[in-house]
């Protein structure tokens, strides 16, 4: 059984070869993304490790705000002489570094990454932890002098004796590059500015007094453990956050695997769809393979082979197609990071490739996935081959086993079809986001699953109204195309859904898009009144001079400010919740469009007041007039009184969650060192809009950070985010297509083979190979369209479920792409023509004595 099992393998390899591709592409991005991401973390954890401290003292933990707000957190300078004088500590110094700065160049052009990663100001320090040395030049010495790194000079075109903008948050300041740095280790990415140390705290944060942490690193023959101990002794525990090395390594590492979960996740996501259109593909192969085999399982059963030895060879074939696409997905999986890693480098990030990261995890995930897919799919297809009787070896021909009923399917996929629209139906009707998400999630699996398993039943009405054209268009031709894909629903169901799960996915993500989309249209039409928005392209705050010389520009009316602040408040229910409150100035209603419940603006922004979203405010027992502690960064605590609650749909308010704004002369006594994030401009009387937005323009053309923006602008803005989300799933898109195209050319290729005398037949009788070829085309578009009008019908199922998830939201604007479902279904159409170019040409070729002699 085994010498036949691997000569049966071998025999069928070029038809399993199109199935092991499916096992590469899902095996090569859990394999790739699992190599990256462990990478990236090993290599920045080396470099933390390098470079930092024996011990760091920095802010203690405080409240963290969901958006930025331009506040550094410092500690004292002086904090630096106590620690030296610890016992153990061999020196300590104040640091200086802060990503709250813009550079710009002469060209009043940010000087910098555009990747987004940040540009750092910092306090020039040279020594063996230093990540840079000198590579030409020399140090800065006073004011009016930096250090630039040597990637950044070379991108931007910078040399000795350039100068260069620093934009802070105490003002801007010029300084002349006198002095290159090359990196000692991978470059993370940033851009990097040096100053004088003693410069660096009185131009960055504003005092001399003060630093961002503090580097203390021990004595020889003590270690940074013992330190470490003694520092937190004498501080206090709490007091100030006290690491070591190491332990700020892993911190740092923790913070970039927010961004590196980012990536994985994708890659996962690819993988994801990889692994459930292969399935579909693995199992129709399988299938077929099987049914074509019928007579050569029958006599080895006559041979005396068992039940459960068929069933085992037909599985040992899954496992060895699943070891070879393993095996080679793991071979691009390591060519799918090393080119992820040579990407980085693009975007600024010097990986090196020759330290790729191939730990443990990656090989056994990527055998579990390849392996464990093709087992599981080649499950069913090898029980029906073990139920192959003896008697079956009689036979004349090869049965395709296309009359076995469908009553199981039938039921179960009723069943999970009914559950799964009661969920959808659930999360209809739900008035909670959170029981509707859940409702939604429940519902799509249920309802995939159901049109999977009951496609075959869709197969007979839906295709001969799609291909109901076929005869009075192509002929006798169109008439064979059409009933061969109705021949053997299960086969046309199980090819069509592959398709379908892409499509689908598109569909409702479609629709949640363009949703969306025109959602946010209609609230920034709702609730923006000003003319202008001044503010930074990636949403970070500014410093105060850009308000400055807003306000200064002639023709500016009305400026109002925005500015974020991180709080806890304290809720009638016990409930503690962390947010982050807007403020702004007293002017608000007359460039925002505000709705209350109750209360009023006058005193939602009064001293001692604070507005709230009427929902949260219902959800926490909190009324007009209620009285809720609240806390600031630093441990500064007040008690504010509600004096309005906002009736504007969550995800409509200025806040993040419960809609907090209060007045910004609060934000600025409790958050003294933060920043605006917005200007919200009105023209003054007499002043045309074109006109001011030309003088704003140029007031802030040394600005290259912020921008103006009107309605239309921000709108393109929102658009464009929505826009990443939508390409990420249009490229999902492509890969299910390229799986389903395999799908479909394996299918046809199998039933070419299977009909090889049924297609010598027909051109005895005169079927010409143009016409043969027609034919197998018509039969793959008429299974691709079958696909991907399922798919759609399903997706935009989906989609307006999501809507109903939004709209709880606030974004309440239902969209159906009605042009995205015509370009799918049209595409699907092409996919079918593409897929069957090999297969039409193979069978056209055929000799017609040899295909009429065939068994």
């Amino acid at each position: 059984m085994l010498k036949a099992t691997l000569r049966s393998f071998l025999a069928h390899k070029g038809r399993l070869l199109l199935s092991a591709l499916a096992v590469v592409l899902s095996v090569a991005f859990v394999a790739g993304s699992l190599i990256f991401s462990d990478t990236v973390a090993r290599t920045f954890d080396r470099i933390f490790a390098s470079t930092s401290a024996d011990v760091t003292v920095s802010p203690p933990k405080d409240l963290e705000a969901a958006v930025p707000t331009g506040r550094i957190r410092t500690v004292p300078a002086s904090l630096a002489e106590r620690l030296a004088g610890i016992e153990g500590v061999g020196s300590a110094r104040p640091d200086v570094r802060t990503g709250n700065v813009t550079v710009v160049g002469d060209d009043n052009e940010p000087v910098g990454p555009t990747t987004g990663a940040p540009t750092r100001a910092v306090g020039w320090s040279a020594g063996p932890r230093s990540a840079v040395e000198l590579s030409s030049g020399r140090p800065p010495r006073g004011a009016g002098e930096a250090v630039l790194d040597a990637d950044t000079a070379a991108a931007e075109d910078l040399a000795i004796g350039d100068t260069l903008s620093v934009q802070a948050q105490p003002g801007t300041f010029r300084v002349q590059i006198v002095g290159i740095a090359a990196f000692t280790a991978p470059n993370p990415g940033s851009a990097l500015v040096f100053l004088d140390p003693e410069v660096a705290a009185v131009r960055l944060l504003g005092s001399a007094d003060r630093a961002t942490s503090i580097a203390v690193e021990a004595e020889p023959g003590v270690t940074a453990e013992e330190v470490d101990r003694r520092v937190t002794e004498a501080l206090g525990a709490g007091t100030y956050r006290v690491e070591t090395a190491a332990e700020q390594a892993a911190t740092a590492t923790d913070e970039l695997g927010d961004f590196l979960d980012v990536i994985k996740y994708v890659m996962l996501g690819f993988a994801g769809i990889a692994v459930l259109v292969g399935v579909f593909l693995i199992v129709n192969t399988f299938s077929m393979l099987i049914a074509q085999r019928t007579r050569e399982l029958g006599l080895l059963r006559a041979l005396g082979a068992d039940r459960r030895q068929v069933r085992r060879s037909v599985l040992t074939e899954a496992l060895l197609l699943g070891l070879f696409g393993s095996t080679l997905g793991m071979a691009a999986g390591i060519g799918f990071a090393y080119g992820l890693i040579r990407l980085m480098g693009v975007f600024g990030v010097d990986l090196d490739t020759t330290e790729m990261v191939i730990g443990w995890v990656t090989p056994v995930a990527a055998y579990a996935v390849g392996v464990g897919v093709t087992f599981v799919a080649a499950y069913l297809p090898a029980r029906r081959a073990a139920e192959v009787a003896p008697m079956a070896a009689l036979a004349d021909a090869e049965i395709a086993g296309v009359g076995r009923p469908l009553r199981t399917r039938a039921v179960v996929g009723s069943v999970l079809g009914a559950l799964g629209a009661a969920a959808l139906a659930g999360c209809a009707v739900s008035t909670g986001t959170g029981p509707a998400a859940s409702l939604l999630g429940l519902g799509v699996v249920l309802t995939l699953i159901a049109t999977v398993l009951a496609g075959p039943l869709l197969v007979r009405p839906v295709i001969r109204v799609l291909g109901g054209a076929f005869p009075a268009l192509f002929g006798p031709v169109g008439r064979m195309s059409q009933r061969n894909a109705l021949r053997n629903p299960r086969r046309t169901g199980a090819t069509a859904a592959a398709l379908m799960v892409g499509l689908a996915l598109v569909g409702g993500m479609s629709v949640a898009g363009v949703s969306m989309s025109r959602s946010f249209d209609e609230q920034i039409d709702r609730t923006l009144g000003a003319d202008f928005v001044v503010q930074s392209a990636n949403f970070r705050p500014f410093s105060p001079e850009i308000t400055e010389r807003v306000r200064d520009t002639e023709g500016v009316g009305v400026v109002v400010r925005q500015r974020f602040a991180p709080v806890a408040v304290r809720l009638p229910d016990g409930e503690r919740i962390e947010t982050t409150a807007a403020g702004y100035d007293h002017r608000v209603d007359e460039v925002a469009r505000i709705t209350y419940a109750s209360g009023g603006t006058a005193a939602a922004l009064a001293d001692g007041g604070i507005a709230m979203d009427a929902g949260f405010a219902a959800d926490h027992g909190v009324r007009t007039g209620s009285t809720i502690p609240v806390e600031f960064p630093g441990g500064r605590r007040t008690g504010l009184t509600v004096g309005a609650l906002t009736d504007m749909e969550s995800g409509e308010g200025f806040g993040v969650r419960g809609g907090l704004f209060l007045g910004i002369a609060a934000v600025e006594e409790y958050v003294p060192d933060g920043q605006d994030s917005a200007l919200y401009v009105n023209a003054a009387d007499g002043t045309g809009a074109d006109e001011l937005r030309d003088r704003l323009e140029t007031t802030l053309d040394p600005y290259p950070q912020v921008q103006v923006r009107d309605q239309a602008d921000y709108k393109d803005l929102v658009h464009d985010q929505i826009a990443v989300l939508l390409y990420l799933v249009y490229a999902l898109l492509g890969l299910a297509i390229i799986i389903a195209v395999l799908g479909v050319v394996n299918t046809l290729t199998l039933s070419v083979v299977e009909r090889t005398r049924e297609i010598g037949l027909l051109r005895a009788i005169g079927l010409s190979r143009r016409q043969l070829r027609r034919m197998i085309r018509l039969e793959a578009v008429v299974i691709a369209v079958f696909g991907a009008v399922l798919g759609l019908g399903l997706g935009l199922v989906w989609g307006v479920c999501m809507h109903r998830v939004l709209a709880l939201e606030g974004m309440t604007a239902l969209v159906i792409p009605w042009g995205t479902v015509l370009t799918v279904v049209t595409g699907a159409a092409v996919v079918g023509v593409v897929a069957a170019l090999l297969p039409a040409l193979r069978a056209s070729r055929m000799n017609v004595l040899e295909a009429i002699a065939h068994e």
